[in-house]
């Protein structure tokens, strides 16, 4: 898994400008560097953002529902209850990101790289994830309910109460994961990876999700026939 770039790795690095405006809907901003910028209760609801970088970030509140992010990255944000839904992220970086709260439900990612990002009750509920890594992040209350998982990733990565119920998983890679503690939708990751040892750990869960009891109990024993008795006394 390729390191995560700094500023000055960015192809467009040299050509930003320093974002001097504000935050309204359906703006296009293009090759603009959001340095240090604090916000609160924005509303730019379809806005476009193009290659463009955000340095430590801090949104609280505000609608971005339907907001396109494309050939973006982001270092150290912090996002609280942000409106995300039904946006469009498209080779897109996120670093030492702090994400709560967050509604992303019907967004579209694709090609999104996640790395050190700590999720806490973030809602990706019928959104597409498509070629999207979480890279040493803590996934703690996250629901993937209902969304399409394709050729997705969690390499060093902790999953706590994460829900996958009904979603649809093709290609999900959950090798090098822990602890995963995966709530509801077991059986919804049909197909995907996990190494023995998560084999392992989730070995009850699994269980229960199909219905099988794992008990050591010991079990009635069962009881002699006359047959069986008479067969004896012979």
């Amino acid at each position: 898994m390729p390191p995560p770039r700094a500023l000055g790795d960015l192809p467009y690095a040299d050509h930003l400008l320093p974002f001097t405006g504000s935050l309204t809907p359906g703006a296009f901003h293009d090759t603009l560097h959001f340095d240090g910028v604090t916000v609160e209760d924005a509303d730019s609801a379809g806005a476009r953002f193009t290659e463009c970088a955000f340095s430590s970030p801090v949104l609280t509140g505000g609608r971005f529902r339907g907001a396109r992010f494309h050939d973006v990255w982001l270092h150290e944000p912090r996002l609280v209850g942000v409106d995300l839904a039904e946006s469009e992220w498209v080779d897109a970086e996120v670093v030492a990101g702090s994400l709560a709260g967050l509604p992303v439900f019907g967004s579209e990612l694709r090609r999104v790289a996640f790395h050190r990002c700590k999720f806490d009750g973030v809602t990706f509920t019928a959104a597409e994830l498509r070629e999207v890594t979480f890279t040493d992040c803590l996934l703690r209350d996250v629901d993937f309910g209902e969304a399409l998982l394709s050729e997705v990733s969690f390499p060093g990565s902790a999953l706590e109460d994460v829900r996958f119920r009904q979603a649809r998983a093709d290609g999900v890679d959950l090798r090098g994961a822990g602890p995963l503690d995966i709530t509801a939708g077991l059986g919804s990751l049909r197909g995907a990876v996990v190494d023995s040892g998560q084999l392992l750990e989730l070995a009850p869960r699994l269980a229960a999700a199909v219905g099988i009891t794992v008990t050591d109990a010991p079990g009635p024993r069962p009881e002699r026939t006359g047959c069986a008795r008479r067969g004896r006394s012979r």
